[in-house]
Formats: structure tokens, C-alpha cells, sequence
């Protein structure tokens, strides 16, 4: 008879104990402990030695070129490096109601190839309604609302589907584990189960993974080193643009985005993001300035706004959307004891036009200027870059991509571009239009920008 025993595993790594305990011994995690309910048989039966895969020396094999499939969107392939390697199982992330499930439908019925999607969260009907909504139809997308990932596995030897999707892990149970689903154990089996299928058929499979309220997929960390890629979905739900991110890729860079806006009929890709996320207005306001920043291969031009007042309680604010607010601390320190600026008593906050995060530290010089302009009220050209990152002794420090930021700058009109003076050797002979100005410190921003005031 199967005996039923508790056994505690660590959320963020997977570890296992006999007893609960505070601190994990292996990823040092404090209170990441669960218990959980596991059936141990009576007696182990003696297991049969296997006949093992051959080994063959390196130097004799010959590396075959990954097979990737187009998604339909080419937001995704570019994140992905590419296309959709066969045989290879991708986490997607991101906050409830964030667009998870609407990004891969859409992607099931624009791919031209046989879907199945798997849903344990929706039934059928209410699928069919969301892919009604977004207008587009395919023919060989097949959808199946099941659980047990045994009938899954079924119904993949059925449909032989050339790309699979499952929505979400966390509802998934396997019958041979003795626990509810979303325990650690169960996803831990269940994402096993996908990945031999991804291997053994070489099909691609698209997991959705919930989130915790610290930001993280739920679930253990075992997860994210299991699968081949792992893909975050993020963005403001008062905001229409969403970002697709690779935070793990085995076949391809980690470093590229995409883009995407929300719309009733789904998420349209955003293929030429700069224009979107620069002001419309006409009319020069204090407290703006314009960041060329570089998010993978892709350059972008983004408005960077700023408010200083003065403090009306005790201790200042320090406010930031979009932006990391030490950072933040930082460069006020900087303009503090470097510039001579009282900040000390200053309310400062900072947003980034469409709710976007960016960590890109070539930022700094474009957040200076505009706070710069925010304190002394004086516009800043709404014609005017800025590309440089700002060190604690006040000097302008050289960014990556100087070339690429510039030929954005110099495509959508702007007139001068503010770059550190490091970078100035080699865009010397640049055929562009843009103005370059080379800047050594922050001081010399200054008096660029206000020395006619």
C-alpha cells in the first residue's frame, strides 16, 4: 500500500527536505520552503539496466544549422533571433491581464502552420470569441481545453499539431504526481513532461507561466533553467504599448524587443517606435528633453519629462516611472556637487513617455537636461537629442551604438544631437544632416543649453 508523506521544496530552486527550514541551503532563499504531500510506494522494485546513447568525440560531429519557422509576427521572431527553433520550449511571462494569452493566439492563427492550443484556464467557446475579436482565421489551428497532461499527450499523437501552445503551466497536473495543481512538484513533472515531448518530436511548444507579486514566474526557479527560452511580457495596463523581452535564449541574443499596442481588436505591432513615443505637441515645454537610446539592435528616440518643485513636507520626493529611482538619487547628487544646484529641498519627478522601462545608462545625459530644464524653467528645443551617461565626477562617459543613435536622430529630423566627446572619433565623417556636439562634462551641457539666459 502507498504510503502518503510531506515533504517540504524550496520555490526558488527546487531543493527538497525532509523538515521545513528557514533559510535554503542551496540558493540561500529565506522562507521559500512549502510543504507538499507526496505517495512513496512500499518496496522499490530493481531496475533494469538501459542500453545508453553512444558517445561520440566532438571533434567528429557536424553541427547542423537550426530549423526556425516564422511566428506570423515579426515582433516575436526578432526577440526569438529569428524565428521559432523546432524543438524547443519557450516560457512566456507577465503580470495578469497584461495580453499572455492574446500574443500567442494571435500568433497561432497568423503562423502557417498546424496549432494546437491548449487551454486549462478558457474553454473552447471562449476562445473562439477572442479570435473572432481579433479578425484573423486559420485553419489548421486546433483548440483543446484539457488538464491532465497525459490526455494532452494523447491528443498531440492524434492532431500531430507542428506547434504547440499551453496556457498556463500552473493549471497543468500529471496523475503521477499526488498533488494539486500549481505545487511545485506538479509544475516541475508537468514542464518535464512538455520538454520530452519539445525533444522527442522536435516540436516547439509555448508554455504561459504566471507571476508572483514580486515579479517573478511562479513556480521553482528549476523552471526557468529548464526551458530554452524565456520570454517576459511587460508594460503599464493604463498604458496601450507592451514590451516583449528575452530574459534567457539559447538560440539567440537576449538583448532585442519587441514592441506591440493594444488595441480592442488585439495587439498590433509597433514596427517604428520612435514616432510613437515622442511628443506630438508643437509647442516647447520646460522639463522635457528627447533620450536616443538603443534597446538591442534597435534604436529609439523617447521623451524623458521632468518636474521640479519645492518641497512642501520635510523630506523631498523622489518619484520615477520608467526609470530607476537610485539612479535617479544619483544623478541629483551629481548636479548637486558638481553644478552647484540646490536639489536638496526640490520635489524631482521623472517619467518616461509610454509607460516604457528603460535601462539603458545613455539615458543619464537626456534625464539631466530635462531636469536641468525643469529647474530653471526654460525649454529645451523639442529638436534636440541627447546620448550620453553621466559619471559621479560630473564627466559624460561614451555609450555603445553611437552610430545607430545618431541615424535615428538625423531620420526623424532633429537638429542636434548632445553625445559624450569619447565618442566623437570615428562620426567624425558621418554623412548625416543632425548637428553633433561633443560634450566633456555636465557643465559643458549647461552652458549649451543656457548660456544664452
Amino acid at each position: 500500500m502507498a504510503k502518503i508523506k510531506s515533504v517540504f521544496f524550496c520555490k526558488n530552486c527546487g531543493a527538497e527536505s525532509a523538515k521545513w527550514i528557514g533559510k535554503c541551503p542551496s540558493c540561500e532563499e529565506w522562507n521559500s520552503y512549502v510543504e507538499e504531500k507526496v505517495v512513496k510506494t512500499n518496496g522499490a522494485k530493481p531496475r533494469k539496466k538501459k542500453k545508453a546513447n553512444p558517445a561520440y568525440n566532438i571533434n567528429e560531429i557536424v553541427p547542423e544549422q537550426a530549423i526556425k519557422i516564422s511566428s506570423g509576427d515579426k515582433e516575436m521572431d526578432r526577440v526569438l533571433g529569428g524565428g521559432i527553433v523546432k524543438g524547443s520550449l519557450i516560457l512566456l511571462g507577465g503580470e495578469p491581464g497584461i495580453g499572455k494569452s492574446t500574443l500567442l493566439l494571435q500568433s497561432a492563427i497568423q503562423v502557417k502552420t498546424k496549432v494546437l492550443y491548449v487551454s486549462g484556464e478558457e474553454s473552447i467557446q471562449q476562445i473562439k470569441l477572442r479570435s473572432e475579436r481579433i479578425g484573423i482565421h486559420n485553419t489548421e489551428c486546433y483548440l483543446l481545453s484539457e488538464t491532465d497532461v497525459l490526455k494532452i499527450e494523447s491528443q498531440i499523437d492524434e492532431t500531430l499539431p507542428e506547434l504547440i501552445i499551453v496556457d498556463s503551466i500552473q493549471t497543468m497536473f500529471s496523475p503521477n504526481i499526488d498533488s494539486t495543481s500549481g505545487s511545485v512538484s506538479q509544475i516541475r513533472e508537468c514542464t518535464g513532461s512538455f520538454l520530452r515531448i519539445a525533444k522527442e518530436k522536435a516540436i516547439p511548444i509555448f508554455i504561459i507561466g504566471h507571476i508572483t507579486k514580486e515579479g517573478t514566474i511562479a513556480g521553482p526557479k528549476l523552471l526557468e533553467h529548464i526551458v530554452d527560452v524565456v520570454l517576459q511580457f511587460e508594460g503599464d495596463q493604463h498604458y496601450t504599448y507592451r514590451i516583449l523581452r528575452s530574459i534567457k535564449n539559447r538560440f539567440g541574443s537576449t538583448d532585442e524587443l519587441g514592441i506591440y499596442e493594444m488595441h480592442a481588436k488585439g495587439l498590433r505591432e509597433v514596427e517604428n517606435p520612435s514616432e510613437l513615443l515622442l511628443s506630438q505637441s508643437s509647442e516647447d515645454l520646460s522639463g522635457s528633453a528627447v533620450a536616443a537610446t538603443v534597446e538591442g539592435a534597435r534604436p529609439l528616440l523617447i521623451e524623458t519629462q521632468a518636474l521640479v518643485s519645492t518641497a512642501v513636507y520635510g523630506t523631498p520626493q523622489r518619484s520615477t516611472t520608467g526609470f530607476d529611482g537610485r539612479r535617479l538619487s544619483m544623478l541629483l547628487a551629481v548636479l548637486e556637487k558638481r553644478c552647484g544646484l540646490a536639489l536638496a529641498n526640490q520635489d524631482v519627478f521623472l517619467n518616461l513617455a509610454g509607460g516604457i522601462k528603460i535601462v539603458d545608462p545613455a539615458i543619464d545625459l537626456a534625464i539631466t537636461a530635462s531636469i536641468l530644464s525643469s529647474y530653471n524653467n526654460i525649454s529645451i528645443s523639442s529638436r534636440f537629442a541627447f546620448a550620453g551617461e553621466v559619471g559621479l565626477s560630473g564627466e559624460i562617459r561614451s555609450v555603445n551604438r553611437i552610430e545607430a543613435r545618431i541615424y535615428e536622430s538625423d531620420r526623424l529630423g532633429f537638429e542636434k544631437i548632445f553625445i559624450p566627446h569619447n565618442n566623437l572619433k570615428g562620426v567624425e565623417n558621418l554623412k548625416v544632416n543632425i548637428e553633433v556636439l561633443p560634450m566633456k562634462k555636465v557643465s559643458d551641457l549647461i552652458d549649451a543649453l543656457f548660456a544664452d539666459t
